[in-house]
């Protein structure tokens, strides 16, 4: 693999790094924090196509050469990204397996009967912000970021006094700019709030998503194991929120900043559902998700995979491809016709909480900005300052006037 594109483990410049990879063509080689490299596929048409490939794996221990040769430092800040043993990770049979158990947990009923509870948080939200001393407030921290971790807390049945220090775990996971010795004590006391909650809810059952896939596990451990409820546990409350935060922060970022959009939106020239849909086109919540690996040598954008090779799924880049939204691919229009994006994923990895992801925002920005019309950023759009993640893709903090 030769002249890796270097990426960068804070996500300084999110966009400006798709482009880059984008140029390089629709497959590129990269180097990841630690000197890991991987295939970059930036272009819609091929990403989707490899995310459907069943020649395609997420399991390491299966598929990734250099993590079977232990080429892999066990001390690699992303180490949890690939070793968590889930549905995230999973390959073919093991796969179905996990995912067949989740969703019998995770059904279209549960993520409605969230509707009335999504509504009334967000109206909480709303009176919270309105009570902002002198009309300004951190958007991110007291909107979009609240609503969700609360709606999965509660999917789950997560103790309020566990909440403060799972969310900095989670930020953990997504923070790529940490060292190796802070992401090992991160994932160390992340499995240790897990494993607590896990033998909390055994000692007080209850009809929560937790619940359910411990009673899986305690009544048929051979379809869970304990490591796996755990890993599933992390991917599901992890991943469960940070998207839709970024969603949430994303779509008011750009609406702030396209009063013409906004008008459309507000007056219902233009529907809500199609403001998401641009947003995550435009700006994917995960940039970039390792790792995936090629079961054989796969042909693909006129690069030749080789089997054993790691793959990164580059949604922001993809979202912005020429050769699917045309010249027009870097411009926030949510009037445009084609709004195709890969921002949940695509094939059998496909994200199972966007319908919930997208509720949340579908309640949350109409709410928003029917409470607060004239709402306007505090800062110039260009001291946003963003997450230190080339994974998540989303705002340190989001100051806004309220009534500006």
């Amino acid at each position: 693999m030769e002249n890796p594109l270097v990426i960068d483990p804070s996500g300084g410049d999110v966009q400006g790094e798709a482009a880059k990879l984008r140029a390089r063509g629709p497959v590129t080689p990269v180097e990841l924090p630690g000197g890991v490299t991987a295939w970059a596929v930036t272009g819609q048409e091929q990403l989707k196509r490899l995310l459907a490939d069943p020649r395609v794996s997420k399991d390491p221990n299966l598929h990734w050469t250099k993590y079977i040769d232990g080429e892999i430092a066990e001390d690699w800040p992303l180490r949890l990204w690939v070793s968590v043993r889930n549905m995230f990770t999973a390959y073919g049979e093991d796969h179905r397996r996990l995912r067949a158990i989740i969703s019998r947990a995770f059904t279209p009923r549960r993520t409605e009967a969230l509707r009335p509870d999504v509504e009334r948080i967000t109206a909480g939200l709303l009176d919270g912000l309105a009570a902002a001393p002198g009309g300004r407030a951190d958007l991110r921290e007291a909107f979009a970021y609240p609503l969700p971790i609360e709606v999965i807390c509660r999917l789950f049945g997560v103790p309020e006094e566990t909440r403060p220090s799972l969310r900095r775990c989670v930020d953990g996971i997504f923070n790529t700019a940490l060292t190796a010795q802070e992401a090992i004590a991160n994932q160390t006391e992340m499995y240790g709030i897990l494993q607590d909650f896990v033998a909390f809810r055994r000692r007080e059952p209850a009809d929560d998503l937790a619940g359910v896939l411990i009673s899986s596990r305690d009544e048929d451990g051979s379809r869970l194991s304990e490591e796996e409820l755990v890993d599933t546990l992390i991917l599901m409350i992890s991943a469960g929120h940070e998207t839709t935060v970024n969603l949430l922060d994303q779509a008011v970022t750009a609406l702030l900043t396209h009063p013409e959009q906004r008008a459309l939106a507000r007056s219902g020239a233009v529907p809500w559902a199609e403001v998401i849909e641009e947003a995550l086109r435009w700006q994917a919540p995960v940039a970039n998700l390792p790792l995936r690996y090629a079961v054989e040598d796969i042909d693909v954008g006129g690069v030749t995979i080789g089997k054993g090779e790691a793959i990164l799924a580059a949604y922001a880049a993809a979202g912005r491809d020429l050769a699917l939204h045309g010249d027009g691919a870097d411009a926030f229009d949510i009037t445009r016709a084609g709004k195709e994006h890969l921002s949940f994923g695509h094939g059998v990895h496909f994200c199972m909480g966007s319908p919930l992801a997208r509720m949340e925002a579908e309640i949350a920005l109409p709410a928003l900005f029917a409470r607060f019309p004239d709402m306007a950023l505090a800062v110039d759009p260009g001291e946003l300052r963003p997450v230190e993640s080339f994974i998540s893709n989303g705002h340190r903090s989001l100051p806004v006037e309220l009534n500006s």
